[in-house]
């Protein structure tokens, strides 16, 4: 993806800094919290979460808080629920439609929590 193309329109400076964050959230094929990206990013923990609230005003990146009590982030997509385990914490993203409505109310997100596949096949 490119990411000059896909912050046009936006009021967002292109920074070092916001390109790295930006390339591993584009990379993924889950959430990543903060802990997830630090290794692979050179920047301070207050640089990080600046730029994501920067992002997440702009409509670009989306959250969630996890069992874990740490923030999830990943690039803005079509609405999709999220799956969480209470055993091992991973998170993923449901592919299957999920579909969910209360009349009159607007969802914004749906988060799933039970056991994954792996943990329900542990003996």
């Amino acid at each position: 993806m490119n990411i000059e193309k896909f912050i046009k329109n936006k009021k967002i400076k292109l920074t070092d800094a916001r390109i790295s964050i930006l390339e591993k959230l584009f990379a993924a094929h889950r959430p990543l919290s903060y802990n997830d990206i630090k290794e692979h990013i050179s920047m301070d923990k207050a640089t990080f979460y600046r730029n994501i609230i920067k992002f997440q005003e702009e409509g670009l990146v989306s959250s969630f808080e996890s069992n874990d009590k740490n923030r999830y982030f990943e690039i803005t997509k079509s609405p999709h629920p999220h799956f969480i385990c209470t055993s091992c914490n991973i998170i993923e993203c449901v592919q299957e439609p999920v579909v969910f409505d209360l009349d009159g109310y607007q969802i914004e997100d749906i988060i799933l929590k039970g056991k994954c596949e792996s943990c329900v096949n542990v003996k």
